[in-house]
């Protein structure tokens, strides 16, 4: 689960009510190249701003809006398990099953064992099915594998919604076993389905899963794009950096900043100058995109662009700032991995 690319997702269609009379993805001139990347300046961690943004997610735990609450709880247990851990067990019980999925992910995730019991409760009382996928990836990654086999029957539920969960959570567990049901949902009606499922294929070590989303990448569908550039660079494969980097000349300014972001993940910042010029877009998905891009990446010289975003006008661009600026590395760290 850990920096899930769903998290830029989710939000994309939040972003985009921004400005309900343009289209949804609008077509732009992209650049003959990738534009040049400027050497990374050694500029120190700023201790008060990892704070602000700390704080922002911490605040958006009781949003109104269950995206955003569901969204803060992910990021914060990807950024601070100390932070994380009051707002995990809280989100079990929120009113909306979203939230309590979520919940229950990062419960898995962190291997929070005192929420075993209310995983239990939960198990019994929890009336919805998004729920109850969830239930059983936080219980697996616990050790109580009693109820794992009941992910067989989701991933052929007539709802695209658990099958779409389902193949989520068969990715995450890591368990080879999952290639047998992951395989055929490859063939799933729902094409948002068949990219997730190829996916989680691509992270169980299935070179199926690579190949259907190196075709899903390429697509005139932005949606797809970035689900798919996203989806290769989820399991961290070197390999694949010559593979991804097509996308940053993309139509689509949105597929050129999830490129950076997958480029980031692959320990290259090849896109560090779109996702600069991305914090200064009109739109707000943009902005979010740029955000997460420049997270992935991982400059910290990239703090004086994350700042103002802490106190964007769209409260998920603040969401995507927080979550950069909680994942860039001092410059020791940076120099290390570079070497």
């Amino acid at each position: 689960m850990s920096k899930r690319y769903l998290l830029a997702l989710a939000l994309l269609g939040l972003c985009s009510c921004a400005s309900q009379q343009q289209e949804q993805y609008v077509l732009s001139s992209p650049p003959p190249e990738a534009p040049a990347v400027p050497q990374a300046a050694p500029t120190p961690i700023d201790p008060s701003l990892r704070a602000a943004a700390r704080q922002v997610l911490l605040s958006q735990v009781d949003a109104d809006n269950a995206t955003l609450r569901s969204n803060a709880i992910e990021a914060l247990a990807d950024s601070d398990a100390k932070d994380a851990t009051g707002p995990i067990l809280d989100g079990l019980s929120d009113p909306d099953p979203g939230v309590r999925f979520t919940a229950c992910m990062a419960v898995g995730q962190l291997h929070l064992s005192q929420a075993h019991a209310e995983l239990l409760r939960m198990h019994d009382s929890d009336e919805s099915t998004v729920v109850q996928i969830g239930i059983r990836f936080a219980l697996h990654k616990l050790g109580d594998r009693r109820y794992s086999h009941d992910l067989e029957a989701f991933s052929v539920s007539p709802s695209p919604e658990i099958r779409g969960k389902t193949a989520l959570v068969l990715g995450l567990l890591g368990e080879p076993s999952a290639i047998g049901l992951l395989k055929p949902m490859l063939q799933d009606p729902s094409e948002p389905i068949r990219v997730q499922a190829a996916e989680s294929l691509w992270r169980l070590g299935s070179d199926d899963g690579l190949q259907a989303l190196a075709g899903y990448a390429i697509s005139g569908y932005p949606d797809d794009a970035i689900l798919a550039t996203l989806a290769m660079a989820a399991p961290r494969d070197q390999r694949l950096i010559g593979q991804i980097r097509g996308n940053l000349i993309s139509d689509f300014p949105e597929v050129r900043l999830a490129t950076a972001r997958a480029l980031g993940m692959l320990g290259s910042d090849e896109g560090y100058t779109i996702a600069v010029r991305g914090t200064s877009s009109l739109d707000p998905r943009q902005r979010f995109l740029a955000a997460l891009a420049l997270g992935a990446i991982g400059r910290s010289d990239a703090q004086s662009k994350l700042a103002p975003l802490l106190k964007d006008g769209n409260p998920a661009v603040r969401i995507g700032a927080a979550t950069a600026i909680l994942e860039l590395r001092p410059p020791a760290e940076q120099e290390a991995t570079n070497g």
